[in-house]
C-alpha cells in the first residue's frame, strides 16, 4: 500500500496555515483536478486526496490530533491528552471499551457497519437575471456509482470475499508495547484488508475490486428567486453511494452568477450608473433606464447633481424564500446614480452658447465649507433610505 502523503504537502500550505488560506488552496486545487474539468487517469484519485486532506486540516480538533499523531491520530482518534473522551476522538462507551480493553464489537463495528456516502461539489455558472428571477438548469455530473457487475462485492461474479488472514477479519492489528507505565496495546487499521477485514481473491474485471464506478448522470436542478454568488443547493441522495449499506451521500450544487453589463447587485438591491449631459441636469428631461423587468421612465429634476441617487421601488432581485414554501417575499429596489458628464470636445456653435450661458450667469464663486464625514454619511444614507 501506497504511503499517505503529508496533507499539508497534499495542499501546498505551511503547516501554520490560517483557515482562509486553507481555504483558499482547496479551491484553487479542488477546481484543477475536479474529474468533470480534468479528463487525466490520475485526476479522480487526486480529487479524493485533496478533499481529504480538507476534511481533516479545516477541523480544529482533527488538526489538532493529526499535528500531534498524524495519519494514525486521525483514524484512530490519538492516544495523547485524555482531557475528555469525546476529545480523544471517541464517540460512543463501546469505542471507549474497544479501545482500552479490547472488546471485539467497537471499532470493528464501525468499519464494517453501514456508512454513509461522501458528499459531491458541483460548480454551476448561470446569468445575473437567472439568479434573480430562477430557473431549472440540466447539468451532467460525474459521479462513483455501485459497480454493477459485482453489485459492491468487488469480486468476480461467482466467487465472494474471504476473511483476512492477517487480522482475521477484525479489520485491525493490535501490536503490545511496552513502557514505563506498563503494557500498551496499539490498534491500527490493518494494512492488507485496509480495514473492511475481508480481501477478494478474484477481483471484479469491472471495477478491478473497488467496488464503484463512475457514472454520467443528468440531473435537473431547480434554482429558486434570488440566489447570489456561492449560494448552495443540496439534492439529496445524489452524492456517492454508500458503504455497507448505506446511504449515498449529498450533492452539492455551488451558484456562480455572471457580471452584468450594467446592475451591480448588493444585496437584495440593485444599482446602475446613469450618465446625463448639463442641460439634462440642468434643465430636467424625463429618460428610460433599464431595469430586470425592461425599461422603465425616470423623471431627472431641474438642477440634477453628479452622485444624486434616484430609487425605483421593488425593481430589485426577489428575496430568496429560504423556508423552501416557495412564498412571495418582496423584492428589493434599483437605486439609479446620477453622473453628468461634462463636454470636452464642443462644436463652434456649442462652444457659443456656452459662451452666452457664461455672460449670463457670472463670474462670481461662492467658496463653500467642505462637508464632514458624518453631513456625507448622513446625506448619503438620506439619499438610499429617502430620509
Amino acid at each position: 500500500m501506497a504511503q499517505k502523503r503529508d496533507y499539508y504537502e497534499v495542499l501546498g500550505v505551511d503547516r501554520t496555515a490560517t483557515k482562509e488560506e486553507l481555504k483558499k488552496a482547496f479551491r484553487r486545487l479542488a477546481r484543477q483536478y475536479h474529474p468533470d474539468v480534468n479528463k487525466d487517469p490520475d485526476a479522480s484519485e487526486r480529487f479524493k486526496e485533496i478533499n481529504e486532506a480538507y476534511e481533516v486540516l479545516s477541523d480544529d480538533k482533527k488538526r489538532a490530533l493529526y499535528d500531534r499523531y498524524g495519519h494514525d491520530g486521525v483514524q484512530n482518534g490519538g492516544f495523547g491528552g485524555f482531557s475528555g473522551f469525546e476529545g480523544a476522538g471517541f464517540g460512543s462507551m463501546a469505542d471507549i471499551f474497544e479501545e482500552f480493553f479490547g472488546s471485539a464489537f467497537g471499532s470493528r463495528r464501525r468499519r464494517r457497519g453501514p456508512r454513509r456516502g461522501a458528499d459531491l461539489r458541483y460548480n454551476l455558472t448561470i446569468t445575473f437575471e437567472e439568479a434573480a428571477f430562477g430557473t431549472e438548469k440540466e447539468i451532467e455530473v460525474r459521479r462513483p456509482a455501485v459497480c454493477p457487475t459485482c453489485n459492491g462485492s468487488g469480486a468476480e461474479p461467482g466467487t465472494t470475499p474471504v476473511t483476512c488472514a492477517t487480522c482475521r477479519g477484525t479489520g485491525e492489528v493490535r501490536r503490545v508495547q511496552q513502557s514505563i507505565l506498563g503494557s500498551f496495546v496499539n490498534v491500527t487499521t490493518c494494512p492488507t484488508c485496509q480495514g473492511t477485514g475481508e480481501t477478494i481473491p478474484n477481483l471484479c474485471r469491472t471495477c478491478n475490486g473497488r467496488k464503484q464506478v463512475y457514472e454520467n448522470k443528468t440531473l435537473k436542478v431547480r434554482i429558486p428567486p434570488g440566489v447570489d454568488n456561492e449560494t448552495q443547493i443540496r439534492l439529496t441522495g445524489e452524492g456517492a453511494p454508500g458503504v455497507n449499506g448505506g446511504p449515498s451521500g449529498h450533492l452539492y450544487v455551488i451558484i456562480h452568477v455572471k457580471e452584468h453589463p450594467y446592475f451591480e447587485r448588493r444585496g437584495d438591491d440593485i444599482w446602475l450608473d446613469l450618465q446625463i449631459n448639463v442641460a439634462q441636469a440642468a434643465l430636467g428631461d424625463e429618460v428610460t433606464v433599464p431595469t430586470l423587468d425592461g425599461e422603465a421612465r425616470l423623471v431627472i429634476p431641474p438642477g440634477t447633481e453628479s452622485g444624486q441617487v434616484f430609487h425605483l421601488r421593488g425593481k430589485g432581485v426577489p428575496r430568496l424564500d429560504r423556508s423552501g414554501r416557495g412564498a412571495d417575499i418582496g423584492r428589493g429596489d434599483q437605486h439609479v446614480l446620477i453622473h453628468v458628464s461634462i463636454p470636452k470636445n464642443l462644436t463652434d456653435e456649442q462652444r457659443q452658447l456656452f459662451q452666452e450661458l457664461a455672460r449670463t450667469l457670472g463670474k462670481e464663486v461662492i467658496p463653500q465649507r467642505e462637508k464632514g464625514i458624518l453631513s456625507q454619511l448622513r446625506d448619503a444614507l438620506g439619499d438610499v433610505f429617502g430620509l
